[in-house]
């Protein structure tokens, strides 16, 4: 999986193979400059102040400072480097997981969840930006003084640095054993931020129901719950790779007694200098300090090993469903209903079945009603006709043509959908209704706006259709931001327009009025109505009653009074409205 995830990921590293180069090659010019000191210092130490060589002294020391200035410069270049390709990296990534996540179908975005792909989009590609940037700072340093220290000391004295070869592996078993019980740890921390965000979503998104419904202990409870869970298993992952830092300073440490005990006694034999030891002192040091690198070097990869495999899944997960290659699409028949549905069943698991054998026929420019109770499948039914997702058996046409074989530009391009929940976003009132075509004359938006009723309400404003519009419409009412959404579906003139009960916040009078704009300039329109209200359906061409995910009954209002036992029971519910004609 591991190597998987890196491959996947390492194509957005190719755009910066010199940086790539280049920083590991400054980091190892300095790497070989700091090798080269302790060798420096151990000359001063025997030849200058042993023999009391002042201008000995001070030449050496020129060098070794003309040494750590070159060092510094090489440091800065390979810092440099490393942040633009890991700020590239990141931006590659994050742009690929956009693209990708708004060409996934409703059923993968289902799975996943919100929370989990805003976590997967920032936090996972921040710490793929940061291990990015380990990698070309220190993943050829930290060894290669490892590896050089090691070299260096043998090259002093080679039965003194036999305390080295036996502490390194002591230092890399610990390093193996915490890395075992962490990189399964890091993706439990990361679900356990999903949960997190989850709640922190719903409370923000939800904060005038919970305060109307005086819930904030609760949800404040949640939330604390929520944040314990992930504070306990960021506490036991911390508290592992908390174990490599005091144990590889207590392995490197003894390393260093033995070397002070054993160098003693070399000295006295005379076989070693005092500077000899002391420059050995130095290179175990460089390696005790490589070699926690290292160990931080686990951790951060430990973590970016989560976090590429969580970034990987969702690049990985291919859409079901994907735009269509020419050849294997159709044309529309001419002449052929707008909507065919032919036994079509659907389910969003391999539960229980949401619709059922749905067969019917909707002719064009036809006006069709939509109604029945509470999670009968009116909403599921409609996002079938826009390919939000596949049918899981019968045929589905729209002009004649299997939707499966639409290419989905055109396809949808052909519908207007007014979904349930409105969805409008920052900017002006103008560029919200020009979602729906972005190069409407201005006649056209404010035509789009009249038949949807908004033109009143947006002509009374003081900046009229330039007026902002705050995030998801928080300045306007309910009734508003549906009149903009249905004005936005109106605007592009579609051949099939859908209500998703999107007049339910308007009152009786604004919904009676949008009903007869929608008959009079409808233009050969086909308009699919979901409702709760009989008043909204009643005057319809052809209705359709679903009944627990199967179709109860299709027919005008009048014929479905008198067979459809289902409809009965909703007008008896609504009897104000079939008998008083209420708003229609």
């Amino acid at each position: 999986m591991f190597v998987k995830a890196v491959g996947r990921l390492l194509i957005y590293l190719k755009p910066y193979r010199k940086h790539g180069i280049a920083g590991p090659v400054f980091k190892l010019i300095e790497a070989i400059l700091e090798l080269y000191l302790p060798l420096l210092m151990a000359r001063v130490i025997d030849r200058g102040v042993a023999a009391g060589d002042s201008a000995y002294v001070l030449r050496m020391g020129g060098v070794m400072l003309l040494i750590v200035t070159v060092g510094l410069l090489c440091a800065l270049v390979c810092q440099y480097v490393a942040s633009v390709a890991s700020q590239g990296v990141g931006t590659g990534i994050r742009n690929a997981l956009f693209e990708h996540i708004g060409r996934l179908s409703h059923s993968e975005l289902d799975r996943f969840g919100t929370p989990s792909l805003i976590n997967r989009v920032t936090n996972d590609v921040t710490q793929l930006q940061y291990a990015v940037a380990m990698l070309i700072r220190l993943v050829v340093r930290a060894p290669f003084l490892c590896i050089g220290g090691v070299v260096m000391a043998m090259t002093i004295d080679l039965p003194l640095s036999l305390v080295i070869v036996v502490a390194i592996p002591l230092f890399l078993l610990v390093i193996t054993a915490v890395m075992r019980k962490t990189v399964p740890l890091q993706r439990a921390v990361q679900q356990r931020l999903d949960r997190l965000t989850l709640v922190l979503r719903e409370n923000l998104s939800g904060i005038r129901v919970i305060r109307a419904f005086s819930r904030t202990g609760r949800e404040e409870a949640r939330f604390d719950g929520a944040v314990e869970d992930h504070t306990r298993a960021a506490i036991q992952v911390g508290r592992l790779s908390a174990l490599l830092a005091p144990s590889t300073q207590l392995i490197m440490n003894l390393g260093i007694l033995a070397i002070v005990w054993f160098g003693g006694v070399r000295v006295e034999a005379g076989g070693m200098t005092t500077g000899e030891i002391i420059a050995f002192i130095n290179y175990v040091n460089q390696i005790l300090l490589a070699l926690m690198v290292v160990a931080n070097l686990v951790v951060t990869f430990t973590r970016a090993y989560a976090s590429a495999g969580r970034v990987a899944e969702v690049l990985d997960t291919v859409p079901s469903i994907g735009a269509l290659a020419a050849e294997e699409g159709g044309e529309p028949v001419p002449g052929a209903p707008a909507v065919e549905f032919r036994g079509v069943s659907f389910s969003y698991n391999e539960g229980e079945e949401e619709l059922s054998a749905l067969s019917f026929a909707v002719p064009a420019g036809a006006t069709v009603g939509i109604i029945g109770g509470t999670g009968s499948g009116k909403s599921t039914l409609i996002n079938l006709i826009a390919r939000f997702y596949d049918v899981t058996g019968g045929e589905l046409l729209v002009e004649g043509l299997d939707v499966r074989r639409w290419p989905l530009e055109q396809l949808r391009a052909r519908i207007g959908i007014v979904p349930q929940k409105t969805e409008l976003f920052s900017g002006t009132i103008g560029e919200n209704i020009r979602w729906g075509a972005p190069d409407a004359e201005e006649e056209a938006v404010k035509e789009a706006a009249r038949m949807a009723q908004a033109a009143e309400f947006i002509e009374r404003m003081p900046q009229g259709y330039n007026s902002e519009v705050e995030r998801g419409g928080a300045n306007l009412s309910g009734g508003q931001r549906q009149r903009l959404s249905i004005a936005r579906a109106l605007v592009r003139r579609p051949s099939i327009l859908i209500l998703d009960d999107a007049s339910s916040a308007l009152d009786y009078a604004t919904d009676a009025a949008l009903r007869r704009a929608l008959h009079e300039g409808s233009g050969g329109m086909t308009v699919m109505m979901v409702s709760q209200r009989v008043s909204a359906v009643r005057s319809a061409d052809l209705i359709l009653v679903l009944d627990d995910g199967r179709l109860a009954g299709v027919g005008t209002h009048e014929e479905l009074l008198a067979s459809c036992e289902a409809y009965q029971e909703i007008c008896r519910a609504q009897e104000s409205d079939t008998t008083g004609g209420g708003a229609a």
